[in-house]
């Protein structure tokens, strides 16, 4: 899609662990030392903030389920992020996550439940006016059974996987995206 088009995209959702943060494979984030940025995301945070009315990020925490962090532990990972995102100029208007362990539950991604607490908390907020990216299958599938625009960061997955026949768009990382904007 080219980049006129992509103005008619006024609100971003963005997955944590993998886009903003370094994913930490068969481990969670459990704690500020471990919450790393990924290269240029506050950079790209601060360029999507003045381009986005609204940003969200909606992150599945199964750590939280399993017993791994408490949920002061993620309410200190992420006041961190959003000072250090605050710092460089950019904002987060909302955090929305998943504790839930169940891959049924409604709020778990790929499943669309985080998605409608925004639109209770933004009314005026259009999923077909959205950008999604994420760095895995389940936020690509999260967006696209929105109608949103989807965008898939990272290295997780080889060329030739089958998720690039679901996305719109890919990028090396979040800094990359906001660059093409």
């Amino acid at each position: 899609m080219d980049k006129d088009n992509l103005n008619n995209y006024k609100y971003l959702f963005l997955d944590r662990d993998g886009v903003i943060n370094e994913e930490r494979p068969a481990d969670y984030v459990k704690s500020i030392p471990e919450f790393i940025f990924t290269d240029q995301a506050l950079q790209a945070i601060a360029t999507l903030s003045h381009r986005f009315q609204y940003i969200f990020v909606v992150t599945n925490q199964r750590g939280l389920g399993r017993g791994v962090m408490s949920f002061s532990d993620l309410e200190e990972i992420h006041h961190y992020m959003l000072s250090e995102i605050e710092r460089e100029g950019g904002h987060i208007d909302q955090i929305y996550f998943c504790p839930d362990l169940d891959s049924v539950s409604v709020n778990r991604k790929p499943n669309v439940g985080m998605a409608f607490q925004a639109l209770r908390d933004f009314p005026d907020l259009d999923f077909s006016k959205s950008i999604m990216v994420g760095n895995s299958v389940s936020d690509i599938d999260f967006g696209n059974k929105l109608g949103m625009y989807t965008v898939l960061v990272g290295d997780k997955y080889p060329q030739g996987h089958k998720i690039y026949e679901n996305i719109d768009a890919y990028y090396e990382n979040l800094y990359k995206f906001a660059e093409n904007l």
